[in-house]
């Protein structure tokens, strides 16, 4: 690695993850990038590095293991690796009644969008507030903002991801750190597929791709922006929902994920 920043990206083989470390490399910063698919790393490195002449190091981890969280963390300081950007982007969903999921899943989901992302968390930013300088960049949904029926687990996950974010980002005032929570709505990604939703009247239409995604969520960190609501439509229905009882709100929600 040069002496240009670098950023740490999880789930960085599809989907947001991807895009973003296409804005990331077409920024000239340096990437570290993870996910479970080697080939897709590696075939990702290939094209960063050739397009726009910057250094990816490719670490395969599945993050839902999340011990591997401090392994990546290990790695890198054994390689004098200064992570001044960290992306936790990694995460899934999954679509059904919560009595009826399989639990081995429901607890792979928690810890890879909980646990990894508040280790890592944990793990870097001790570093960056030594050196007094440093971001972070935490992917959350616009599921965060309501309970999510049929859908239980993700819409808590994203609600944890929000507010440890909020938390953090107040704690770190004056430190030279900024903690940003990247809220986006239905996005074109393998999101839907993997979740089984990709039915879901949420996903009809003209949605936002992952690339108009990524791009608003690099310059609300760069811009140290603690809570980015991406596009028009969902930033309405979030002051929508504050407004709404909490009775109506869920049920809306479960009538959405209803009309499959």
């Amino acid at each position: 690695m040069t002496s240009q920043k670098t950023a740490l990206i999880t789930g960085a083989s599809g989907g947001i993850g991807l895009e973003l470390a296409r804005v990331f490399a077409k920024n000239h910063i340096n990437l570290v990038v993870t996910a479970r698919s080697k080939e897709a790393l590696s075939i990702l490195k290939s094209e960063l590095e050739n397009d726009y002449g910057i250094s990816v190091k490719v670490i395969t981890a599945n993050l839902s293991e999340y011990e591997n969280a401090e392994d990546i963390y290990n790695v890198l300081k054994s390689e004098n690796i200064q992570v001044d950007y960290l992306v936790n982007n990694a995460g899934f969903g999954d679509y059904g009644k919560f009595h009826e999921s399989d639990r081995a899943k429901q607890e792979a989901m928690i810890n890879l969008n909980i646990t990894a992302l508040t280790s890592l968390t944990h793990l870097f930013l001790k570093d960056m507030i030594r050196r007094k300088n440093g971001k972070i960049l935490n992917v959350a949904s616009t599921a965060a903002f309501q309970p999510g029926p049929l859908m239980s687990v993700y819409y808590a996950t994203k609600a944890f991801v929000l507010h440890f974010s909020e938390a953090i980002a107040n704690e770190l005032q004056g430190s030279g750190i900024t903690v940003t929570a990247l809220c986006p709505g239905p996005t074109e990604s393998n999101f839907q597929k993997a979740a089984n939703v990709e039915n879901s009247p949420l996903f009809k239409g003209k949605i936002p791709t992952s690339r108009d995604v990524a791009e608003y969520g690099f310059k609300a960190m760069m811009a140290g922006k603690t809570v980015a609501i991406h596009g028009m439509k969902n930033k309405i229905l979030r002051q929508a929902g504050r407004i709404a009882p909490r009775k109506i709100l869920t049920a809306v929600v479960r009538k959405l994920q209803e009309m499959r």
